[in-house]
């Protein structure tokens, strides 16, 4: 889907894609997601929910809080 992969390797999903149907299936629900993600507008979070994580991030690990 990213092109990731060598040529080879691309032959052998096309391949498989085209004559797994389950397999082609999820493929397709991955991909629709994936442009359906890109095409969505994101917001930065709040202050307090970024505060929050660092919070909570510092009492599981030996960081200090900001």
């Amino acid at each position: 889907m990213y092109n990731e992969s060598n040529n080879d390797r691309n032959r052998q999903i096309e391949r498989e894609l085209e004559e797994n149907w389950v397999l082609r299936e999820k493929f397709n629900v991955i991909k629709e997601s994936a442009e359906r993600l890109d095409r969505m507008k994101l917001e930065s979070p709040r202050p307090q929910t970024i505060e929050s994580i660092l919070k909570y991030a510092a009492t599981k690990t030996n960081i200090n809080s900001i």
